[in-house]
C-alpha cells in the first residue's frame, strides 16, 4: 500500500495561523466544546463509515462530554480516550479511518490540554478531504479541500467564541 500523509504540516499557512490565533483567545471550556462538537459532527460519521462497529471513537466523545458536565474526573476519562488513539493505530491500513480516529482522540484530549485542538486542524481537515475526494487524489486538491474544511472549523469556533474572553487558555503550540 502506498504511503499516505497522516496530517497537514504547514503551520505557516495563513488560514491555519488565523484559526490558531482565534483558539488562543478562547477559554479551555470553549475550545473543548468546539473540538468535541466538531469531531462528533464531522469526524465520527467518517470513522463509523470506514470502521463499522468500532465504538471507541464514539466512547471518547461521550467521555469527554461527561467530563465537560463534571460527571467524571480526568483520570477516569483518560483510558477511554487512549482507546481511541489505539483505534487510530489499528487503522494503519485505512488512511481515512486513521485520520478520523486520530482527530477524535485529539479533540477528546482537549479535556487534558487545549493544545490538542491543533489535531482537529491538522488531522481533521485531511480526514475530511480524504473522505470527500479519496486517498489517491492529487495533493493540491486535497490541500484545497482541507483549507475549505479549516474555514468551516473557524466558522464553527466563531459561532461559539466569547468576545473578549476574560480567561483565555494559556497555549504554547511548540511549533
Amino acid at each position: 500500500m502506498p504511503k499516505y500523509r497522516k496530517m497537514l504540516n504547514n503551520w505557516q499557512d495563513p488560514y491555519i495561523m488565523r484559526l490558531l490565533r482565534l483558539i488562543e483567545t478562547q477559554s479551555k471550556e470553549t475550545i473543548t466544546n468546539w473540538c468535541v462538537n466538531y469531531a462528533e459532527k464531522r469526524l465520527l460519521p467518517i470513522y463509523e463509515a470506514e470502521r463499522e462497529g468500532d465504538t471507541r471513537p464514539h466512547a471518547a466523545i461521550a467521555v469527554a462530554r461527561r467530563w465537560q458536565a463534571g460527571a467524571i474526573k480526568l483520570p477516569q476519562a483518560k483510558k477511554i480516550i487512549q482507546d481511541c488513539q489505539q483505534a487510530a493505530r489499528e487503522a494503519e491500513d485505512n488512511p481515512i479511518a486513521q485520520a478520523a480516529a486520530k482527530t477524535i482522540f485529539q479533540c477528546a484530549g482537549t479535556i487534558h490540554t487545549p493544545t490538542h485542538s491543533a489535531g482537529l486542524i491538522f488531522c481533521g481537515a485531511l480526514a475530511v478531504a480524504y473522505a470527500e475526494l479519496g486517498i489517491d487524489t492529487a495533493w493540491d486538491k486535497l490541500l484545497a479541500a482541507a483549507e475549505a474544511e479549516i474555514g468551516k472549523m473557524e466558522s464553527a469556533l466563531r459561532d461559539i467564541a466569547v468576545e473578549d474572553e476574560p480567561n483565555p487558555a494559556k497555549i504554547k503550540w511548540n511549533c
